[in-house]
């Protein structure tokens, strides 16, 4: 998540959604661009999923100072970052970070997760659909992610939003005296057969 950043994007105005489940309504959340504000509320939503050390690259939240640095830069750079707000707390995210390169800032790295109390609850797909939305707006061709082989539910949603599998990195993440592996996928939306090629240089 803490990836370099370079999109440009201006970000809808919040959004409220009732996030229902065989028809019955279990949550409430807002879908609204990161903050400041949030700051500390995104820390301890981040924290706790890092701690569960099983779907975030990293087993602990940065300091609050760093993710403040964080959420200025992707404000200040009009990047991709939306949140989840049950009432006055932050219980998912969702970033679209592109990349910084020449060359490669046609592409976007998505990174989100969901607290624990929110999951399967629609919470991720509504996150995810607001920024890959937003991502697409901004001009990004293609947006790619890795998930572990295990977060199965993570992969069915992916599927889901028209992610494709490009690949695995076997044993991938060796944590708690177990081997990992992560799962490239990525969404593409095609540029125009003029501008697209195959064919090798020279």
């Amino acid at each position: 998540m803490l990836a370099a950043l370079a999109a440009a994007i201006v970000v809808d105005a919040p959004q409220q959604n009732a996030i229902s489940l065989a028809g019955r309504q279990v949550s409430m959340v807002t879908i609204l661009p990161t903050a400041d504000a949030h700051v500390e509320s995104f820390h301890r939503c981040l924290d706790a999923v890092a701690r569960e050390r099983r779907y975030l690259a990293f087993v602990e939240a940065p300091p609050v100072a760093a993710l403040r640095e964080f959420v200025r830069a992707i404000v200040a750079a009009g990047a991709i970052q939306v949140l989840a707000l049950d009432g006055d707390i932050i219980v998912g995210w969702c970033d679209v970070l592109s990349r910084p390169m020449e060359g490669f800032r046609h592409v976007g790295v998505l990174g989100m997760g969901v607290a624990a109390s929110h999951r399967r609850r629609g919470v991720g797909e509504q996150l995810a659909k607001a920024a890959l939305e937003q991502s697409r707006a901004a001009g990004l061709k293609r947006v790619e992610l890795e998930v572990f082989a295990s977060n199965r539910g993570a992969i069915k949603l992916y599927e889901k939003l028209g992610f494709e599998h490009e690949g695995v990195k076997r044993f991938a993440r060796n944590l708690d005296g177990a081997y990992e592996d992560v799962v490239l996928m990525a969404v593409v939306w095609e540029p125009s057969r003029s501008t697209a090629t195959n064919a090798p240089a020279g």
